[in-house]
């Protein structure tokens, strides 16, 4: 008995009534944390011989989210599976502390105690002088360091923003929405 909605689409790749059988049978299983009526968005995509499926389903105060790559969709279809499975998990006690957020899952999730032996420690602090430059010069920065983000402060807009590393050689720009 399924209450979860799925909006499955597809990038480059048919929808097929197997890989949509596949979608919902499989991430169907999840619907036991979830209350009624929770939409889970799925994009199927395919680029040369990566098969790719990326989950996310937005709860109050939250989003979770996951894409997972094989060289065939139901491996990735499984996969995607069991990482949000995991990640509901690691992370309960943190999303339903938000009391807005607990309105979006299942009693029976809510009130189950799952052994937190992954919990989130933070072991390193660092401190360091921020000065305004502009992203490219952090990207720069970033490069020099040997890092895949740098924190800094736009000269341009005098905030904190963080550049990343991206696949292919490419770079991003973190900037907080005023």
């Amino acid at each position: 008995m399924m209450y979860m909605k799925f909006v499955i689409i597809g990038r480059n790749i048919e929808v097929t009534p197997g890989l949509k059988a596949a979608v919902e049978d499989k991430l169907g299983k999840l619907d036991k944390y979830f209350n009624d009526d929770t939409e889970i968005h799925v994009t199927l995509s395919v680029e040369k011989e990566r098969q790719k499926i990326e989950v996310t389903i937005p709860v109050k105060g939250s989003i979770i989210r996951s894409e997972q790559t094989s060289s065939d969709m139901y491996v990735s279809i499984d996969l995607v599976e069991e990482i949000i499975e995991r990640q509901l998990k690691k992370y309960k006690t943190k999303i339903v502390e938000r009391e807005q957020a607990a309105a979006s899952f299942s009693k029976q999730f809510v009130d189950n105690d799952y052994a937190d032996d992954e919990e989130i420690k933070i072991i390193r602090s660092k401190k360091f002088e921020i000065k305004p430059m502009y992203p490219e010069d952090a990207c720069v920065q970033m490069e020099l360091l040997g890092h895949n983000f740098y924190v800094f402060i736009n000269a341009e807009t005098d905030q904190v923003n963080v550049v990343y590393k991206r696949k292919g050689d490419t770079y991003g720009l973190i900037e907080p929405e005023v």
